[in-house]
């Protein structure tokens, strides 16, 4: 199943979100988000798992993921638009 990876990196969205929603409509790709530097989880499909990037070290906080797991999520996806 291929794997799509949205980097978020500033409150302005509404263009990511609404090429979010549409490209999630695709039930054979698998979809994840990553929030960064503090911006707010939008509204997106349930079938989109959201993470944050964690900014308080290097221990993780339930549903945050530290540098070394972003980087796996990256060179894991099939595509990633930041």
């Amino acid at each position: 199943m291929p794997q799509v990876l949205h980097l978020l990196k500033s409150e302005r969205q509404e263009h990511a979100r609404s090429v979010i929603r549409k490209q999630s409509q695709d039930p054979d790709t698998s979809f994840s988000v990553v929030l960064i530097h503090g911006v707010p989880a939008p509204d997106l499909p349930p079938q989109v798992t959201v993470y944050r990037l964690n900014e308080d070290g290097p221990t993780a906080q339930p549903g945050h993921l530290t540098d070394s797991k972003i980087l796996d999520l990256i060179f894991s996806a099939d595509q990633v638009i930041s």
